[in-house]
């Protein structure tokens, strides 16, 4: 007789081993199609912000968009404030949920496991910040020299979509290191954007904002799972956080990193409710009644933790939805040759091209060297070479840098420029990246 698995019989207990990865295969799975969906999109506000229709496609996203309470107003242009400003604090939202699940459950978790894409990632934001300073001294203390954090950051969608394309051939511990380094950088993206990107700071708001926060956590320990009340004092909180002088898209990182990892009904609880309720369904004709469906349903729903089940319904929302209308909304680059030479083009697009993958090996090779650190089984140096590059495709949170570096109100030469090299850099980063993977793969048989 066959032996019964979970894929044929669904009411057997699920390993651990799959709880683990089920949500890693998952997010792996949308962020490799919605790569194709971003990438779709790139395309189409490139040509249309270069065809007649380029006067149309700037005027709709700089429609005003106002709330107006009373003599309370909030708002602003459509693709600054509700896509910018609004939408993007989602997507760090997810991506606070991303880097919890990866302290709790993931590569970040072990010290061990974690040094080398910690490592890797450090190198791939130091190198090229570094770079573009190195090239803009001349204008230290001048307008392009802030754009030194645009080449800091990883666009984890497109990567994990290149590498879909090897399929098996491609170790899977390049594909968690490389995950893991995405995350790591996202994290230094935040703390970049807090530390550096904000201005005009107001400390009662800040306050006000620090107590939304202490409020969420108490929430959380006393056991409220009403996601509704968690929305109205999110919305508080970045509202606060909006008015403080920090991008509002910190709070979204925040909220994700106070989201708990532990589901308030254990698997075995739930599994034992079950088992008494079917048993009890053999002796009793009448099934249930509505109290213990409820007691059922409201069991299924918190044996899955809240950090898997929002990042579970969120992340198809931003990787289908708000990351492609962010680069509708932003990728948009009336492209001049000319514009190719400018300072801040080259220095975007040298930092990115040869700053990260320069940065992501030199700073493993210390590591491994210094033995904090190994190499992922069956990856070698030239495979990381390629997984360096790759990881200079900056483009989402890049791109997002460039526009608080560069407010389009008060520098739109330099966004324009800043913006034309991150596609540039990201570009060659992505062929390089990937024809160095594919010329090591072939040569060791792959």
């Amino acid at each position: 007789m066959a032996k019964a698995t979970t894929a044929t019989n669904p009411h057997l207990p699920v390993p651990p081993i799959r709880r683990l990865t089920r949500p890693l295969s998952r997010f792996l799975q949308i962020e490799s199609a919605s790569g194709v969906v971003l990438l779709i999109c790139t395309v189409v506000a490139l040509v249309l912000a270069n065809s007649p229709l380029a006067g149309a496609y700037a005027k709709f996203w700089h429609t005003p968009v106002l709330v107006t309470i009373g003599p309370f107003t909030l708002g602003g242009d459509l693709g600054h404030f509700v896509v910018n400003d609004v939408l993007m604090t989602i997507f760090f939202f997810v991506v606070g949920l991303e880097i919890k699940r990866e302290l709790v459950a993931g590569e970040l978790r072990d010290a061990r496991k974690a040094a080398l894409p910690v490592a890797a990632a450090l190198g791939g934001m130091i190198v090229p910040a570094a770079i573009y300073m190195a090239l803009q001294a001349k204008q230290f203390g001048a307008p392009p020299f802030r754009g030194w954090g645009v080449p800091m950051a990883t666009d984890i969608a497109f990567v994990v979509g290149i590498m879909a394309l090897f399929g098996p051939r491609l170790p899977f511990g390049l594909k968690i290191m490389l995950l893991s380094l995405a995350i790591a950088d996202d994290i230094g993206a935040v703390v970049v954007i807090a530390a550096f990107y904000s201005s005009g700071l107001d400390g009662a708001m800040l306050a006000l904002a620090a107590g939304g926060f202490v409020l969420t956590y108490a929430l959380n320990r006393a056991g409220v799972r009403a996601i509704t009340v968690y929305v109205f004092v999110g919305a508080g909180i970045w509202l606060a956080v909006y008015k403080s002088g920090v991008h509002p898209t910190v709070a979204g990182v925040l909220l994700g990193l106070l989201t708990p990892p532990s589901a308030w009904v254990g698997r075995d609880a739930l599994r034992l409710s079950m088992v008494d309720v079917a048993a009890r369904l053999e002796h009793d004709d009448t099934g249930p009644d509505a109290g213990e469906l409820q007691m059922m349903a409201f069991a299924a729903k918190e044996s899955v933790s809240p950090l898997e089940r929002l990042e579970t319904g969120l992340h198809p929302w931003v990787g289908f939805v708000i990351m492609p209308l962010f680069a509708l909304a932003n990728a948009g680059v009336q492209i001049d040759t000319s514009a190719i030479t400018e300072s801040v083009s080259v220095a975007t697009a040298l930092a990115l091209f040869l700053g990260k993958p320069v940065g992501v090996v030199l700073f493993s090779f210390v590591a491994v060297r210094l033995g904090v650190a190994a190499l992922p089984q069956g990856v070698t140096w030239p495979m990381l070479l390629g997984g360096g590059f790759l990881a200079g495709i900056g483009f989402t949170m890049s791109l997002f840098v460039a526009g608080l570096a560069f407010p389009e109100a008060q520098h739109p030469r330099l966004l324009t420029d800043a913006k034309l090299g991150i596609l540039l850099g990201s570009l060659c980063s992505a062929i390089a990246g990937a024809a160095l993977l594919l010329f090591t793969l072939r040569r060791r048989g792959g």
